[in-house]
């Protein structure tokens, strides 16, 4: 292992540049699992419900996250997603079951209450359809009730149902995970590629000017990864505009310090699938690129047994509520790190999920609403993350781990706003027991001082927030930061997120 007392140093230049941050990579997920809607962000006669059973501290909440798009309604469920079950009068809405997560599902929360979900806290909608045990026509019959002005049977049942103007929904997922065989509906790459050709093509024939994201591998560690991409894209190039990519990480047997660098598997998987994307448009010989939707990604602990008893086909059981150490949001912001690092092609991002399950906010029935350590680094990013990221190769100090060998201590990223030179810079430091010396060359982009310099990091790395005690984890003012001779100096505590905003002040 490196000396951590060596400083990690990287120079920033306005002229070397990865590409502008696409507001869609603050996107956050939702779905019908757990009590990510039912207790979550829907909870009819609790104290802070509003006239249509959204919670207003949850709503708030996403706000100060600042997701600004939500995909919808799945995820795994949405390969038995029935739509026309989620519209029209409540009390004639069936409950069905839903296979993928052995839950029942009322419909009480359905498009339409989706919808106003989204106007409420300013998200971008993005829809899933099902291409599992449904297909083209039941793709078609969606947009049309959701998007056509009026004067059809859909679009009119929509008016009918309360939503005169139509919803303008641009963005679409032609499924979700159909490489997975725990897909109800799984298809091999043939049938799949076929199938979303099929249905973008159709959809188009509405609206031309829709945004369509088709089904990637659901993780890196498919047997069918590279091959799965290459196949789809051959059938369905012309069609769709972006290709989706899953990933999740959790610490396996106490191996923190592989743990600590999953965003080097992250980083890989983009830069592979870019690969097989740009493969493909070369043996097509086609002009446009296809872009990355990472519409699921997050820290999971998918090994950990449920603490809590649920039974087959309850309603809204307690399913993935995983709570969040300072550890796991440091892994968490160096994921951040590794999407901003690739914000040329990846120009969609989800946060999997938003509200309860492998989620930033946490919820109880009729009880409080409070921010989990991953909260933070997400709002930072997503108030500050906003221009274009500017190229940072670091030189750092490194650390052996077992699954990627040696890897940097120093993880980051910067964005610069073009119009007013100010640059965030956001920076994790890796190792568990040593503060980082860090020195950034600024004398490219000229004169700044340091405007603040958060950091999250705690003497207990297990520390989470819960109910009773909200606040025990939150950014803290970090000291001694400051611009020399063009040079920033800042010591980054260890295991910490940082972010450093520095102000421009050149005239």
């Amino acid at each position: 292992m490196s000396s951590p007392t060596t400083p990690a140093r990287f120079t920033l230049d306005p002229a070397f540049g990865i590409g502008a941050v696409h507001p869609r990579l603050y996107g956050s997920f939702v779905e019908h699992l757990g009590r990510c809607v039912y207790t979550g962000i829907y909870e009819p006669g609790h104290p802070q419900a509003d006239t249509d059973g959204l919670r207003r501290d949850v709503l708030e909440l996403i706000r100060e996250l600042g997701v600004t798009t939500v995909r919808y309604p799945g995820g795994n469920f949405v390969s038995g997603y029935r739509w026309e079950d989620s519209v029209g009068p409540r009390e004639e809405r069936p409950v069905r079951l839903d296979l993928a997560w052995k839950s029942t599902e009322t419909n009480e929360f359905g498009l339409g209450e989706f919808m106003d979900f989204c106007a409420k806290t300013g998200m971008e909608p993005m829809m899933a359809v099902n291409l599992g045990t449904r297909g083209v026509e039941d793709a078609l019959r969606l947009l049309e009730y959701s998007n056509h002005p009026g004067g059809t049977e859909l679009s009119d049942r929509r008016a009918a149902h309360g939503a005169k103007e139509p919803y303008g929904i641009k963005m679409w997922c032609l499924g979700n995970e159909m490489d997975g065989p725990w897909q109800t509906g799984h298809k091999t790459a043939e049938e799949y590629g076929r199938l979303a050709a099929e249905t973008a093509r159709a959809m188009r024939m509405i609206d031309p000017g829709l945004e369509l994201v088709a089904c990637g591998s659901s993780a890196s560690s498919m047997p069918t990864f590279g091959s799965w991409e290459a196949t789809v894209l051959e059938a369905a190039y012309d069609q769709v505009d972006h290709i989706s990519l899953h990933a999740y990480y959790e610490e396996i047997d106490g191996d923190r310090d592989s743990f600590l660098a999953s965003a080097v598997d992250m980083e890989h998987f983009i830069e592979s699938v870019v690969a097989t994307c740009d493969h493909v448009r070369a043996r097509l010989k086609e002009k446009k690129r296809i872009n990355l939707s990472f519409d699921e990604w997050n820290v999971w602990y998918q090994k950990r047994p449920n603490p809590h008893q649920v039974e087959d086909w309850q309603q809204a059981p307690r399913l993935l509520e995983d709570v969040y150490t300072v550890t796991d949001a440091v892994v968490f912001g160096s994921l951040l790190i590794a999407l901003l690092r690739h914000a040329d092609r990846v120009t969609a991002a989800s946060l999997a999920q938003l509200v309860n399950v492998i989620a930033p906010i946490m919820t109880e029935p009729g009880g409080p609403a409070w921010r989990q350590t991953t909260f933070f680094p997400f709002a930072q990013a997503s108030t500050y993350g906003r221009g274009r990221v500017l190229r940072v190769d670091v030189d750092s100090p490194t650390y052996p781990t077992a699954r990627f060998g040696d890897v940097p201590l120093l993880h980051a990223t910067a964005v610069m706003d073009d119009e007013s030179g100010d640059i965030t810079v956001f920076a994790v430091n890796r190792s568990q027991t040593d503060p980082l010396p860090l020195e950034i060359d600024l004398r490219g982009v000229g004169a700044h001082t340091v405007a603040e310099h958060l950091a999250l990091a705690d003497s207990a790395p297990e520390a989470t927030n819960t109910a009773d005690r909200p606040d025990r984890v939150t950014p803290r003012p970090a000291t001694g930061t400051a611009v020399t001779d063009g040079v920033l100096h800042a010591e980054l505590e260890p295991l910490s997120w940082n972010m450093i905003r520095l102000t421009n002040h050149q005239d």
